[in-house]
């Protein structure tokens, strides 16, 4: 990470983006190292942050649901299958937790942003 004095994490940007739509406000917040050391890649801090920021039992299309874009320490790399992003998010189908896990451009594009994971 770069600047305020915080410690590099390796493999991660250090940074995750929230997008409120129903306020129009975006907001920043660091990635801690506890969070990476506990909750393995994108999809664990992922699952973690929905976790803390969703109401058990909101509706997966009212304004407390979020879907998350997360990348882990890997994406980008150039190490074999490191274009991997993963997409977390309520299940419209089962109402559980669902994710997607998807390949191409867009996790290496995030993570050279300078954000590990974006959430909506």
């Amino acid at each position: 990470m770069k600047g305020n004095n915080m410690e590099k994490i390796y493999g991660y940007a250090g940074k995750m983006l929230f997008i409120n739509l129903s306020t129009n406000s975006v907001e920043e917040k660091e990635l801690s190292r506890e969070m990476t050391e506990l909750f393995l890649g994108g999809y664990g801090i992922g699952a973690k942050v929905l976790y803390d920021m969703m109401p058990a039992g909101c509706d997966v299309f009212g304004e407390d649901s979020m879907i998350g874009f997360t990348v882990g320490p890997c994406t980008g790399t150039g190490a074999t299958m490191s274009g991997r992003w993963t997409a977390v998010h309520k299940s419209p189908v089962t109402g559980g937790w669902n994710d997607s896990n998807c390949g191409g451009f867009f996790g290496p594009e995030l993570k050279k942003a300078g954000f590990d994971a974006v959430f909506v």
